[in-house]
């Protein structure tokens, strides 16, 4: 984002640009095109619902996580909406029959108990199950849907337990993936045939989840259009899902923060005005270090003449973004950038110990135009409690 004026900017904030945004689009709308699969947009890694109609022009639709991201979905997302959630309650099942085109069932258990219910709409929605291919890619176990004792999905004994009350689904989901490749995806698309072959024949579509990092620059998008296509001569009657959330906007976005104040404590610790608890969740979760970019550019720790630990403002001793080294010291007020902070960022942030949410911008680098969109106030915190 070299075109950002920092000036305009509030601190902190999320900053998207739309232009990098609409580049990700493009290439998962020829991946789409190229494969004849269809793509869509998950609302878990990335629900900026101001930029929903530029997405919804490049891809098929939505893939929500339960009631309040379908009703979003619904009102600003044009297109098929895909539902997903591990349980359902019967009233959010009845909110979401009515708004959606697809609803995965996690087990043959709440198909059962909640098929009775579909009379209640005039359309329904295409009903589908996920499974689990008991095949493992995800290096971090607590990203990975397929370790043991999962909860996420039916293993093929699960399900041979109870296939008797397969009938009157008409797809399945899996999800195995977590920022991976194409190779990764082939394995596990390989493992759900060997699992699952004796249904794929009988179903109508397959949702092969997210985890796709189809946008990132080592992606060998080639292969997975050619191992879509090979999988679609196979089983030429299935119509085929992925969900990349995170490649949509990845590195389409920056989040902007200030240097409040720099102590010292066997080494120099400056204190930024946001948190990594409440506003970067996956720096302490995945664990994840994200890069900081131009104008004030941050290195490794130690490779350049001054290194800083970035820490945040709230109470919990371990808010720490991490360890960096810049050209220069810093000094209060300085404002610093770090990138690819658009997903898994807006979803997940808290206001832990009253903190304001940070504002959300957006940027055009073509246009050189930035408009914030909004700004969080007290009355946000205190609508969340009661």
């Amino acid at each position: 984002m070299k075109t950002l004026n920092l000036n305009k900017i509030p601190s902190p904030a999320y900053v998207v640009d739309e232009t990098l945004l609409e580049n990700n689009l493009k290439i998962l709308a020829s991946v789409q095109d190229a494969a004849d699969v269809k793509i869509l947009h998950a609302l878990k890694a990335f629900s900026m619902f101001s930029v929903f109609d530029l997405i919804s022009e490049y891809l098929t639709g939505s893939t929500s996580s339960g009631l309040h991201e379908a009703l979003l979905a619904n009102e600003h997302f044009p297109g098929e909406n895909h539902v997903y959630c591990p349980a359902y309650s019967d009233d959010e099942f009845c909110k979401i029959l009515p708004i959606t085109s697809h609803i995965t069932f996690n087990s043959l258990n709440q198909y059962n108990r909640l098929k009775s219910l579909l009379p209640t709409v005039k359309n329904p929605p295409s009903l589908g199950l996920r499974i689990n291919p008991e095949h493992q890619e995800t290096r971090t176990r607590k990203y990975d849907p397929c370790a043991p004792c999962s909860r996420l999905g039916m293993t093929r004994d699960q399900f041979n337990k109870q296939a008797q009350d397969f009938g009157g689904l008409q797809g399945l989901h899996f999800h195995t993936l977590c920022e991976q490749d194409s190779y990764a995806f082939e394995r596990t698309l390989n493992a759900v045939d060997q699992k699952f072959a004796d249904l794929l024949p009988n179903i109508k579509w397959l949702n092969c989840g997210g985890g796709h990092m189809i946008t990132r620059k080592d992606y060998d998008r080639k292969h997975l259009i050619k191992t879509l296509k090979n999988f679609k001569q196979k089983y030429p009657n299935l119509e085929i899902y992925l969900e990349p959330g995170q490649a949509t906007a990845h590195n389409a976005g920056v989040f902007v923060t200030t240097v409040r104040d720099i102590v010292h404590n066997q080494m120099n610790i400056a204190i930024l005005d946001t948190s990594a608890t409440a506003h970067m969740p996956d720096v302490l979760e995945m664990p994840y270090r994200p890069d900081i970019i131009a104008p004030i550019q941050g290195y490794e720790p130690n490779v350049k003449p001054h290194t800083y630990r970035l820490a945040g403002l709230t109470c919990l001793a371990g808010d720490v973004i991490g360890d960096y080294s810049f050209d220069k010291p810093l000094n209060i007020g300085d404002k610093l950038i770090f990138a690819d902070m658009a997903v898994y960022t807006m979803v997940k942030n808290t206001t832990f110990n009253g903190l304001p949410l940070p504002a959300i911008v957006i940027h055009n680098s073509q246009t050189n135009f930035t408009r914030t969109i909004k700004q969080f106030t007290y009355e946000d915190f205190k609508s969340r409690l009661s």
